[in-house]
């Protein structure tokens, strides 16, 4: 299995640079790393799904407003994903397939608490591999 994600760390935040072969990678891969710093996604189930869409002015924008969605989803809804289908991708507009379940105490041992997706070292870059995106998070 190719590797999916890296966790780098950062003075008083942490970070990701999350790779794919394609960009519809690269985000469900950062979107997976964010929820791995967050719980154990081994122990979600993939009981719900959750269409996001999200729109900004640019590649680099879209990424953190893409993170930052699945962020507010987990702060205000209480909802831990699992897997991640980027179904359409385009430089300004992501929309994807969710799946997970609400947070259950009992079985979800929260681990980091993000705040947010941050514009701080924010890069997205093609690589001979594919592509890779470097997001620093807010804790």
């Amino acid at each position: 299995m190719e590797k999916r994600y890296d966790i780098i760390d950062h003075t008083a935040d942490i970070g990701i640079v999350a790779y794919g072969r394609d960009l519809k990678g690269t985000f469900a891969n950062a979107a997976a790393a964010l929820f791995d710093l967050m719980a154990d996604r081994d122990r979600v189930k993939p009981r719900l799904r959750r269409t996001v869409a999200v729109s900004a002015g640019d590649r680099e924008a879209l990424l953190v407003a893409w993170l930052n969605e699945l962020i507010f989803l987990f702060d205000v809804e209480r909802l831990l994903f699992k897997e991640f289908q980027v179904t359409a991708l385009t430089d300004r507009a992501l929309q994807a397939e969710c799946l997970g379940e609400k947070l259950n105490p009992k079985r979800h041992a929260l681990k980091t608490g993000i705040k947010a997706a941050t514009y701080y070292m924010l890069k997205i870059a093609e690589t001979p591999g594919g592509f890779e995106a470097t997001v620093i998070f807010d804790i």
